[in-house]
């Protein structure tokens, strides 16, 4: 199968144009789990079925620690149709408050020499009460996180509004909620990484999810690549200071460097998001930053650049709890999640735990404790 799909893809699909691509593959993908009984016997064959790979975080139990990263069911269509697929949990969005249809097409493209792509989709999706109407009505499937962002037309002074409204309609189908201002593609969003602007954003999310009766539920912020070390930092300490439950790092990056890509072709992709192998160094050395900062007190996720069992089991090592992946799927095809999962089980027993829990931060030091010297009695 893995063969077929690269033979499959190099002679047809990079050919194609990547949004059609992803937009025929979802909706098989939707067709096919839709029929009585496929989507369980797909889970029980594909899914993360090793008891080493289970994972308690968040308030959750996730059958395996790799899940489809936000991006790829924008509004919701079918997390059922991805853990079918392998995944250990979805996260669905980036959802707005209001529906917007995204940036002009084309705005998806592959960089194939670099295992990467380039987005800048623009946050294209039905809104956050359509989405909220379809995971009432469908069946319970896996754990679902639910990404959301600021609608592009309202103003920054305004965002908390907005992000407060799609949690108020969201809050009562998610098993966590995730505050994205990291996508590079929606004009000012990234303005509101920094803890001035985070803050109220936070605490109006946070006022939604009480109102809507789940004050409890878990709450993260997802940030960028591209933050300097101490704007890292810097968020590090808010969500100790606030009791986040974690963090996703990262995002797409918007840097070019390095690309094996020739240049034209990378020209021509134009402005956006890039996600994929390129992104693996910065993604790591962020997640070990953050460790360092917040050790075991904050869930951190990892995503960005993970192709292999042994890019997974890098980052846990290094930290994280969970892991995501979106571009790894699109070049590794179908089966890479249950690759992932297995790959991951296979080292899991290699180094000796019992579980996959076991190994979080195994190669992380320990935080750095800030000593308060008492005063001497001279003083």
């Amino acid at each position: 199968m893995t063969v077929f799909y690269q033979v499959l893809f190099s002679s047809v699909l990079r050919h194609m144009d990547a949004e059609k691509v992803h937009k025929l593959s979802f909706a098989a993908l939707r067709g096919v789990t839709a029929v009585p009984g496929v989507a369980e016997t797909m889970e029980r064959v594909l899914g993360p079925n090793e008891p080493e790979l289970t994972v308690r975080a968040l308030g959750r139990e996730f059958p395996g620690p790799l899940g489809m990263a936000a991006g790829f069911d924008k509004n919701a269509e079918s997390p059922r149709g991805l853990a079918a697929l392998g995944f250990g949990y979805v996260e669905v969005g980036t959802v707005t408050a209001h529906p917007q249809p995204g940036n002009p097409k084309p705005r998806l493209f592959r960089l194939v020499a670099d295992r990467a792509i380039v987005n800048r989709m623009g946050f294209n999706n039905e809104g956050s009460a359509l989405v909220a109407e379809r995971l009432h009505h469908q069946r319970k499937g896996p754990v679902v996180g639910i990404n959301i962002g600021k609608t592009k037309v309202t103003p920054e002074a305004e965002a908390p509004a907005d992000y407060a409204l799609s949690a108020l309609r969201l809050a009562p189908y998610a098993d966590y909620m995730v505050i994205n201002v990291s996508s590079p593609n929606t004009p000012g969003l990234r303005n509101l990484q920094g803890v001035e602007q985070l803050l109220p954003l936070v605490t109006a999310v946070r006022e939604s999810l009480a109102e809507a009766g789940r004050p409890e539920l878990p709450l993260l912020v997802k940030i960028a690549p591209d933050l300097a070390d101490e704007d890292v930092d810097a968020v590090a300490d808010l969500a100790l200071a606030e009791g986040l439950d974690g963090i996703i790092a990262t995002n797409t990056t918007i840097s070019r460097a390095g690309l094996d890509t020739p240049e034209a072709e990378v020209e021509e992709a134009g402005a956006g998001g890039l996600s994929g192998a390129p992104l693996k160094e910065r993604s790591l050395d962020v997640l070990r930053r953050l460790r360092a900062k917040v050790g075991d007190r904050v869930t951190l996720v990892a995503v960005g650049g993970i192709e292999t069992p042994e890019d997974a089991w890098a980052r846990i090592r290094a930290g994280a709890t969970l892991v995501q992946g979106y571009t790894g799927l699109i070049y590794g095809g179908p089966l890479w999640p249950r690759r992932i999962h297995r790959g991951l089980a296979g080292l899991v027993r290699a180094a000796g735990y019992r579980s996959i829990q076991e190994a979080v931060g195994s190669d992380a030091p320990a935080p750095a404790l800030k000593v308060v010297q008492e005063p001497s009695e001279a003083s």
